[in-house]
C-alpha cells in the first residue's frame, strides 16, 4: 500500500479551506449574492502517489465528492479545522440550523454532519440540496465501500442533520498508508494466519503447483486487467477458488503462502462463529465480514466450507427453507466480493453445483505420491538430529499413505523422543510408533 503524504494531506486542508471561505463570504458578507464560482481542485494534485489520491483516481471522484471526503477527514487531521474556518466567523448572535455540526462528549471542537456539507459545497436551493445529497446514496461507491456514511439521527429529524462519520479503515489508509487489521470478534469472525513457510517448502505434483501459480498471477495482476485494460465491465470483480483434497495436503499453507507472496493478508473465517441456527443471523454474520473485507485486498479462506457451501436440499420444513436461502444469499454475496475468495473441502463433490459453476478455479490438492513423500521426509527432519542405520526414508515412502501434515506429526513425536532419550538420534522403531498414532487417528490398521 502506499504510504500517507503529508503534502498531499495539507493540499486538500488548504482547498477545503479556500471553498469555505468561498461559502463564508457569499453568506454572511455578501448575504447569499452571486459571485465567482467555487474555487476548484488545485492543479496536478491527483498526480501525487498517496493514498487520498489513489482511492480518489479509482473511484473517478468528482470536485463534490472529493470535498465530501476531504470534509469528512478534515477533522482527524485538524481537531481545530472547523473551529477556526467556520465558527470564528459567523456572527454572534444567532443560530444557523443550515451550517449543521455536532460536538462529541470527548472532542470539543465543531464536527461536520449532512447539513455541513450542504453548507459548504453552496447547496441554497431546493434542487442543488437534493441534487448534492446523492453523494450519500447507496448506489455512490462512498457506501459501497464503507467509507463514509451519515449517522442516521433520531426519529423525525432531517437525514441531513446525521453525524457525517469516516470509517477508521479509511482514516488509517489515508493518514497512516494501510488498511487497520480488524480484531477477531463475533462482527468479524476471521483470524489473520500467516506463515514462515516458503514455496520451496510446499510439496505438490506438477498440475497442482501450476494451477496455483495461475491463482498468484490473478492477484498480481488481477488490478491491472480489470482497470487499466479496462475489463472491469466485461468481468465479473474478484475471484473465486475452491481447493480440495484430504485434510494435511497443504491447503492452508497455499493460502498462507498466496498471501506472504503477493504482500495481501490472509483471514480464515470462523464458519462456528458464522452459522446460527436464528433464521436470519447467519445472512447477518457474512453480511459483516463481507462488508468489512470489501475494497480491502483481503483473501477470505473458508476452511472446511462444507458447513457453509454444501448442497442446497430438497425443501422439506422450514429449516430446509431456511438453509437453502442461506446458499443463496452467499451464492450471490461471494460472486459481489472483489477480492480472493478460497474455498477448502475434503471433497470437491460436498460443494454446491451453483458455487462450482462460478469458480475460475478447481485446484486439487491429492495425496502425495511415493516420490513426494520421499521429499516430505527428506525436508521434514531438523538439521541437528541423525538417523540409525536401520532409518530407510525410501521404503518409509514406499509403504506408507500418508500426507505431509501427518509426516510432520511423525517428525515431531519422533524428535521430542529423541530430546527425552538424551540424544539427537532418531530411530525407526520410533518412526514406527509414530506411524502407527497417525494410522490411529485416522481409523486406519497398519
Amino acid at each position: 500500500m502506499r504510504l500517507p503524504d503529508i503534502q498531499t494531506l495539507e493540499i486538500a486542508l488548504k482547498y477545503l479551506a479556500e471553498v469555505i471561505e468561498w461559502r463564508m463570504t457569499s453568506d454572511f458578507k455578501d448575504h447569499g449574492q452571486a459571485r465567482e464560482a467555487m474555487p476548484k481542485p488545485p492543479d496536478k494534485w491527483l498526480t501525487a502517489d498517496a493514498p487520498l489520491v489513489w482511492f480518489i483516481r479509482k473511484h473517478r471522484l468528482d470536485a463534490i465528492a472529493q470535498l465530501t471526503l476531504i470534509i469528512a477527514l478534515a477533522p482527524h487531521l485538524q481537531p481545530d479545522f472547523f473551529e477556526r474556518m467556520i465558527v470564528s466567523q459567523v456572527p454572534q448572535s444567532g443560530d444557523y440550523p443550515q451550517i449543521g455540526g455536532w460536538r462529541g462528549k470527548s472532542h470539543r471542537g465543531f464536527l461536520p454532519t449532512g447539513e455541513t456539507v450542504l453548507f459548504i459545497l453552496g447547496a441554497r436551493h431546493f434542487a442543488d440540496r437534493l441534487r448534492l445529497q446523492q453523494v450519500f446514496s447507496e448506489e455512490h461507491p462512498f457506501a459501497r465501500d464503507r467509507v463514509l456514511y451519515l449517522e442516521p439521527p433520531a426519529d423525525g429529524e432531517p437525514l441531513m442533520s446525521g453525524k457525517l462519520i469516516l470509517t477508521q479503515d479509511y482514516i488509517d489508509l489515508f493518514t497512516q498508508g494501510h488498511f487497520s487489521r480488524p480484531h477477531f470478534s463475533m462482527s468479524f469472525p476471521a483470524q489473520r494466519i500467516t506463515t514462515e513457510m516458503e514455496w520451496e517448502d510446499l510439496v505438490l505434483n506438477a498440475q497442482t503447483l501450476q494451477q496455483i501459480r495461475e491463482l498468484e498471477g490473478w492477484i498480481t495482476h488481477g488490478v491491472t486487467i480489470l482497470y487499466e485494460w479496462g475489463m472491469r465491465k466485461k468481468l465479473k470483480l474478484g475471484y473465486r477458488v475452491l481447493f480440495y483434497g484430504p485434510p494435511g495436503t497443504g491447503k492452508t499453507l497455499t493460502a498462507s503462502l498466496l498471501g506472504k507472496y503477493t504482500s495481501k493478508d490472509v483471514y480464515k473465517v470462523d464458519l462456528s462463529m458464522v452459522v446460527s441456527k436464528y433464521i436470519g443471523e447467519t445472512e447477518k454474520n457474512l453480511a459483516n465480514l463481507f462488508a468489512r473485507a470489501e475494497s480491502k485486498s483481503w483473501i477470505l479462506f473458508f476452511d472446511e466450507a462444507d458447513a457453509l457451501f454444501g448442497k442446497r436440499t430438497n425443501v422439506r420444513d422450514a429449516h430446509d427453507k431456511y438453509a437453502n436461502q442461506e446458499v443463496s444469499y452467499l451464492l450471490q454475496r461471494i460472486e459481489n466480493y472483489d477480492g480472493l475468495v478460497i474455498l477448502s473441502s475434503n471433497f470437491k463433490s460436498n460443494i454446491d453445483e451453483a458455487f462450482l459453476r462460478r469458480f475460475q478455479l478447481l485446484i486439487q490438492f491429492p495425496i502425495p505420491n511415493p516420490k513426494e513423500r520421499l521429499q516430505l521426509w527428506e525436508m521434514a527432519f531438523p538439521s541437528q538430529v541423525t538417523f540409525a542405520e536401520d532409518v530407510d526414508l525410501s521404503q518409509l515412502s514406499t509403504n506408507y499413505e500418508l500426507t505431509g501434515s501427518d509426516i510432520m506429526n511423525v517428525v515431531q513425536h519422533c524428535c521430542l523422543q529423541a530430546l527425552q532419550n538424551g540424544d539427537v538420534v532418531i530411530h525407526q522403531e520410533d518412526i514406527f510408533n509414530a506411524i502407527k498414532r497417525e494410522f490411529s487417528k485416522a481409523g486406519k490398521i497398519m
